[in-house]
């Protein structure tokens, strides 16, 4: 069964989360860490964990340091964030620092354990509801030059699947949606990066900017 690691300063809640995913994952075996260092050193030899969850306020880490630490540390080691902030631009960031899914403490406990779910199985979990919002005036930097052109090269199957890219949806979830085959949305999202010229789907997140800039 799976091994995972709760790492939050905040006993009730790291108590609660654990009772969830021990309710929800009977079996699991849960470590528990109240900061970034006990992390480390409870990580240490243990090729049995499967995953981390990272809280971003921890009292030895600022920002997405804590993260840092953790993947240079132990660059195999999944880790997913579990944070109150809900920064379209820090969930973003964090998935391109390496983190495997990102969900707020918000997170009803059947869509929390559907994303833990989703992040065992190896998927990457992004949260629809801060995904679908729109980023705050000036909190992102311009798109790249000569973005709208790359845009404009993607047709309008290749849009909509983009579009809900940026909605943290699955290729299951968007070749659900879109009523085509799984295999279709995969073979859309490797043309989008290499249409857009990047290499993994936050960049494409990123390349696109906000979806009302996108051409129609």
């Amino acid at each position: 069964m799976y091994t995972l690691m709760v790492a939050d300063d905040h006993p009730l809640f790291r108590d609660a989360l654990c009772a969830v995913i021990d309710a929800g994952l009977p079996g699991c075996q849960l470590l528990q860490a109240d900061s970034v260092a006990v992390a480390l050193q409870l990580a240490e030899g243990r090729d049995d964990l499967d995953l981390l969850l990272l809280d971003l306020g921890l009292p030895d880490a600022e920002g997405l340091s804590g993260l840092l630490h953790l993947r240079e540390a132990y660059p195999q080691l999944p880790v997913a964030i579990i944070s109150a902030e809900q920064d379209r631009r820090i969930v973003l960031d964090a998935i391109d620092m390496g983190a495997v899914g990102y969900i707020p403490k918000s997170t009803p406990r059947d869509a929390l354990l559907a994303a833990l779910g989703r992040i065992l199985e190896g998927q990457l979990y992004l949260p629809p509801d801060i995904m679908r919002r729109p980023s705050a005036p000036n909190a992102s930097p311009p798109p790249p030059p000569g973005s709208e052109d790359r845009l404009a090269l993607l047709t309008g199957k290749q849009l909509e699947v983009l579009e809900r890219m940026t909605r943290g949806e699955s290729n299951k979830q968007i070749a659900r949606e879109l009523g085509i085959a799984e295999t279709t949305v995969k073979t859309h999202v490797s043309a989008i990066l290499r249409k857009l010229g990047v290499s993994s789907r936050v960049h494409a997140i990123l390349a696109a900017g906000e979806l009302e800039r996108m051409p129609r």
